[in-house]
């Protein structure tokens, strides 16, 4: 018997070691999930307090602006708490995922030109966001059919 053969048969009896990264997803999953359920919900308990300094001017006109036209805070705290309900239970992750995309541009662009304080966390949010659509990227096949057919 040869040394090749001897590995072989050694290896054979055990069983394959399994890599951490397989975790991965779910910790990102998480992450990310469990976030958009406390600050959905904080859309409508109000229990996170404000932050002890006032927001620049024109961040404070933008998000005054998103509180003045009376619906869109409240489609923004049910779109994270149901997108973070999703990604905790890993259910409709890919749907989750579309919808918080535009969530997380915007708020890497506001924190980018009107309020950098917050831009280390809108990067990361944004990070985990890509990370996920990366691993669950064959979901959105489909919708890169330049000719759909019904």
């Amino acid at each position: 018997m040869n040394s090749e053969t001897v590995s072989s048969l050694v290896g054979a009896s055990q069983p394959p070691r399994k890599s951490f990264t397989r975790f991965l997803p779910v910790i990102a999953r998480i992450l990310l999930g469990l976030p958009l359920v406390i600050f959905g919900l904080n859309g409508f308990l109000n229990f996170i307090p404000p932050p002890p300094e006032p927001l620049p001017e024109k961040a404070m006109a933008f998000a005054g602006a998103l509180m003045e036209s009376g619906y869109m805070m409240p489609l923004i705290g049910a779109t994270m708490l149901v997108s973070g309900v999703l990604l905790v239970l890993g259910r409709f992750v890919p749907l989750a995922l579309v919808l918080m995309a535009p969530f997380f541009v915007n708020s890497v662009l506001f924190h980018l030109f009107l309020e950098r304080s917050g831009l280390p966390m809108a990067l990361l949010f944004a990070a985990l966001e890509l990370y996920l659509a990366w691993v669950y990227r064959k979901a959105y096949l489909p919708l890169f059919v330049a000719r759909a057919v019904c």
